[in-house]
């Protein structure tokens, strides 16, 4: 019932919601932490053998929060090792 739960919610989707710890409209935490969550979460489900289909609701958020060429760049971080965020 949990998983049917969570694909709904994925399908009905639309923009990143309210979320109480980010009041303001300055919403650059807001996507930092969703980025750094969803790779945490990825991480964490891969080592334990499990589903990762719930981390892509952090990817949906920061996907239609934070600047692409952010994204790019943090992406390109990871990749050559430089990031600055604890994943």
């Amino acid at each position: 019932m949990a998983e049917e739960d969570i694909q709904a919610k994925l399908q009905n989707y639309r923009t990143a919601p309210f979320d109480a710890r980010f009041p303001n409209s300055n919403q650059t935490r807001n996507c930092w932490s969703n980025y750094l969550d969803f790779y945490r979460c990825q991480k964490a489900l891969d080592a334990k053998g499990v589903d990762t289909a719930p981390c892509d609701w952090y990817k949906r958020v920061f996907t239609s929060i934070c600047p692409i060429s952010w994204v790019q760049k943090w992406n390109d971080q990871r990749e050559e090792g430089n990031f600055p965020g604890k994943i």
